[in-house]
C-alpha cells in the first residue's frame, strides 16, 4: 500500500489546552478562551468562536444556465452583498432539510434534485464553523418567506456573469465564490447534465 504524499500527512504535536472559559454566549455562537500550548511548546491564550449552526450554501442552477442570487445588507462588514442563498441549521440536524427551507424562504424556489457538492471549514484559525454546499436543480417557484430581519433582493443572472463578478472580487462572499467554482469544475468534468454544462460554460 502506497504512503500518502507528504502534503497530505500531519506532522508535529497537536495544540494543548486547558479547560475553556465561556466569555460570550447567545443562540448562534459562543466565544471560549483557553490557556493553550502551541505545537512549538510556546504558551498562548487562544479564543475560539464555537458555532451552533452549520453554514448552508445553495446554488440554484436553472436549466437555461442562469443562477438565482440574493442581495442584502450585511451587518459584520457594514456593506451590501450579492451572494447565493445561504443560511444555517443546527450542527446535529439534517443539512438538506434546512437547505430546502432556506431556498424556499430566501428566493421562493424548490428543487426536484439536490446534490451535496461541498464540505468546508470557514476561518478555521479562530472558529469551528463548518459549511455544507448544495446544488439545487429542477427548480420551480413557491412562496417566498424571509425571516423578520431579512430585506432581500432577488436576481436571476447568467452563470458566467456571476462567476466573472465573483472572480473579479465584486462578490467577496467565500461560499458564493466556492460554489460557483465548484459548479464550473463539475461542468468542465462532465459531472452535470450535458445541456446544462454547455450553458454554464458558454
Amino acid at each position: 500500500m502506497s504512503q500518502k504524499p507528504i502534503w497530505r500527512q500531519s506532522h508535529g504535536r497537536p495544540w494543548g489546552a486547558g479547560p475553556p472559559r465561556r466569555v460570550f454566549d447567545n443562540a448562534w455562537i459562543a466565544l471560549e478562551e483557553y490557556d493553550a500550548v502551541a505545537p512549538t511548546g510556546a504558551k498562548a491564550r487562544y479564543g475560539v468562536v464555537r458555532f451552533k449552526n452549520l453554514a448552508l450554501a445553495i446554488l440554484p442552477l436553472h436549466e437555461d444556465g442562469t443562477v438565482t442570487l440574493v442581495g442584502q445588507n450585511r451587518f459584520p462588514h457594514a456593506d451590501y452583498s450579492w451572494e447565493i442563498p445561504e443560511g444555517g441549521g443546527p450542527v446535529n440536524g439534517d443539512p438538506l432539510e434546512h437547505a430546502r427551507r432556506e431556498l424556499r424562504e430566501e428566493v421562493g424556489l424548490e428543487a426536484a434534485e439536490w446534490r451535496e457538492v461541498l464540505r468546508a471549514q470557514l476561518s478555521n484559525s479562530v472558529t469551528d464553523e463548518r459549511a455544507v454546499g448544495f446544488l439545487a436543480l429542477g427548480l420551480s417557484p413557491v412562496d417566498q418567506a424571509p425571516d423578520d430581519t431579512e430585506d432581500l433582493a432577488v436576481a436571476r443572472v447568467p452563470f458566467s456573469e456571476a462567476l466573472e463578478t465573483a472572480l473579479a472580487g465584486h462578490m467577496p462572499d467565500m461560499l458564493t465564490l466556492a460554489m460557483l467554482l465548484r459548479a464550473y469544475h463539475m461542468a468542465k468534468e462532465g459531472a452535470l447534465p450535458s445541456a446544462l454544462a454547455r450553458r454554464l460554460l458558454s
